[in-house]
């Protein structure tokens, strides 16, 4: 089969679109960004020479996404007013709807429709751009740049997921001051629109690092304090980090919620493994032995994946809801929760210094 025949063509040839419609696909960068995109050609350029039937399904499956894009980006912007249904929606609306309506169990159904759909987009995204860093991690040493790239890519699209989680979050904290949880609010819905967040992507690469790190270690399940591990941590990471455990770890959900993280279990899993390894008289265990010593089986040791970052970060997000809701001691937030929230009031407060400063 001749390599011309797969040649990239743009999906606006393909979509019976109005001048207005081709006009507005040609200013958007479609379902990927410009770094994803350059990674992509390069890709694409290999599998064109090297490897046709790839080089197909790639074609065909971006395009796939560029046209879901497309179809999002018709749905009204939740930045600018728009008229539904007899009532105008805005952005302040919007916001004040989310701090509003707080009702316990699932939120889906509360969620602009833009927001439901891009969400399906990123994960489907995010599968993509994992599997273009298996292909290419496939490839030879020369491609291990590109592979590498491509799973840093597909991490800032968990994250972004992981994201949205973290601002609802937030958002229905009553113990937060309004103008946190307002900034918050208007926080997730710039992430659903672009589904591009800064404040994630600044903190993706440090809990990365803490994820990363955590697996190298080898943390000791007798005192359960990982104040050693910890400090190891800590050392890699940069100043805001350093900041977080220097202001925050006296917080006892803060702790906890670190706890989690680090060890992989739960709180209430940490103070019974605690018990039964101080009344046998055991000063520590592997992570392989904690399942046996709690009789149930736990996934204490996760993997560099994607998936099991964003699995594991679920079951700490659902244990935290429960406690919140039961009224249970332990902590309420995951530990991607307090130091979001860290971060925006850092800000804040560098922000008010700023302000003070020029006065």
């Amino acid at each position: 089969m001749d390599t011309q025949e797969f040649e990239q063509v743009d999906i606006n040839s393909f979509l019976d679109h109005t001048a207005e419609d081709q006009q507005s696909a040609a200013d958007s960068n479609g379902a990927f960004t410009d770094r994803q995109n350059e990674l992509i050609n390069q890709l694409l350029d290999y599998t064109k020479e090297h490897d046709k039937e790839h080089y197909e399904t790639f074609v065909n499956r971006i395009m796939d996404l560029n046209s879901i894009d497309f179809s999002v980006s018709k749905f009204p912007s939740l930045l600018e007013r728009s008229e539904l249904s007899g009532s105008t929606r805005t952005r302040t609306t919007l916001i004040e709807s989310l701090i509003k309506h707080q009702d316990a169990g699932d939120r889906t159904l509360r969620l602009p429709s833009k927001a439901v759909l891009g969400k399906s987009l990123l994960i489907a995204k995010a599968h993509t751009l994992s599997n273009f860093a298996k292909y290419a991690g496939h490839l030879g040493k020369d491609y291990e740049k590109l592979s590498k790239a491509f799973d840093t890519e597909t991490i800032l699209s968990m994250f972004s997921l992981l994201a949205e989680d973290v601002y609802l979050n937030l958002i229905s904290d009553t113990s937060q001051p309004m103008e946190f949880r307002r900034e918050w609010a208007l926080s997730l819905l710039l992430l659903w629109e672009h589904w591009n967040d800064e404040t994630s992507e600044n903190v993706a690469p440090i809990l990365q690092s803490v994820w990363t790190a955590r697996r190298k270690l080898a943390p000791a399940f007798g005192t359960m304090m990982g104040t050693s591990e910890l400090l190891l941590i800590s050392m890699q990471m940069d100043d805001q980090w350093i900041s977080f455990i220097k202001h925050k770890m006296g917080d006892d959900g803060v702790s906890q919620a670190m706890e989690e993280f680090l060890f992989g279990i739960s709180t209430e899993q940490i103070q019974t493994l605690r018990t039964i390894l101080k009344t046998k008289g055991i000063p520590a265990i592997g992570r392989d032995e904690v399942s046996k010593f709690l009789g149930e089986h736990v996934k204490a040791d996760a993997g560099l994946d994607y998936r099991d970052f964003y699995s594991m970060y679920t079951i700490r997000r659902d244990n935290a809801r429960s406690r919140a809701r039961l009224k249970l001691e332990g902590p309420r937030k995951t530990l991607e929760d307090y130091f979001i929230q860290f971060v925006t009031e850092e800000n804040k407060e560098k922000q008010n210094n700023d302000t003070f400063a020029k006065s």
